[in-house]
């Protein structure tokens, strides 16, 4: 793991390099982005930059609360929601509001030994999620050498409790908490006075925020010794589905909502990358 690499430099404030880009919208109508056209992955540290290196690790799990369904594909289950478009989404607003060298997304399982070159992990639908044995361990050596977990798109006390019991296994003694406002992921780049609450596009087009239950929005962490946030846990927020729709021009209501969910990640990525 290239571990205090990744936090080396201070931040950068503006403007990245952009390239020519497709619109998400039009990524869906084609089936899947025009991987051609996006920039190709650094192979080492590019002097533009600011020092800081980070891409979209999707997490790709595959045990889940409920038994697997024959004959769908992996790309149908939890651990793909939002994908494509939602990662890709990300990567190019990283890009373009910060100077972070943004390298391309990827998808990586947790037995994978590449997962220690990268500081910055996403699970998405923790609800669904059930570590192996073999993956518990991984995930906490992964954390402790200085690696970040981010939760995104789960609802409600029947889907928190899911995933406080799979955190309880990889860090049986240590306490979940609540991100105090005057924490710095909150303003380390843009200013947050409450952890906003991004809704699903479904739950938007029923004209409310929440759902399952998850009426408040909370960012919720575990800390490690030193008292950095090692796991960020979006809760009752589906960040995903912001970033994956925000440029979807058939709904213009839900513009506010995508432009949260992008600002409040970019906080929680440079957080990572610098502490």
């Amino acid at each position: 793991m290239r571990t205090r690499a990744w936090g080396v430099a201070g931040l950068a404030l503006l403007g990245a390099a952009s390239w020519l880009v497709v619109p998400p919208a039009l990524d869906r109508w084609i089936g899947g982005p025009l991987f051609a056209q996006a920039p190709p992955v650094p192979a080492a540290p590019d002097p533009r930059f600011a020092g800081l290196q980070w891409g979209f690790v999707r997490v790709h799990y595959t045990a889940w609360t409920f038994p697997p369904r024959p004959g769908v594909s992996p790309y149908d289950e939890p651990w793909y929601i939002d994908a494509p478009a939602a990662d890709w989404n990300l990567s190019r607003r990283v890009r373009t509001a910060t100077a972070i060298q943004v390298n391309d997304p990827i998808e990586i399982r947790l037995q994978d030994p590449d997962l220690f070159n990268h500081p910055w992990i996403y699970i998405v639908e923790g609800g669904n999620l059930r570590l192996k044995d073999a993956e518990v361990p991984i995930l906490r050596e992964f954390l402790l050498r200085g690696g970040t977990l981010t939760f995104d798109d789960f609802h409600g006390p029947i889907e928190w409790s899911n995933v406080e019991g799979e955190l309880k296994r990889v860090f049986p003694d240590r306490r979940i908490i609540d991100l105090p406002k005057d924490h710095p992921v909150f303003n380390c780049f843009y200013h947050f006075e409450t952890f906003p609450q991004t809704p699903g596009l479904g739950s938007f087009l029923m004209g409310r925020t929440w759902e399952k239950g998850g009426y408040v929005a909370h960012l919720r962490a575990i800390e490690d010794d030193n008292g950095r946030a090692m796991v960020l846990i979006n809760w009752n927020v589906d960040m995903g589905d912001g970033w994956e729709w925000s440029n979807a021009s058939e709904y213009p209501g839900y513009v506010k909502y995508t432009a949260q969910a992008y600002r409040m990640e970019i906080n929680e990525i440079i957080y990572t990358l610098t502490h």
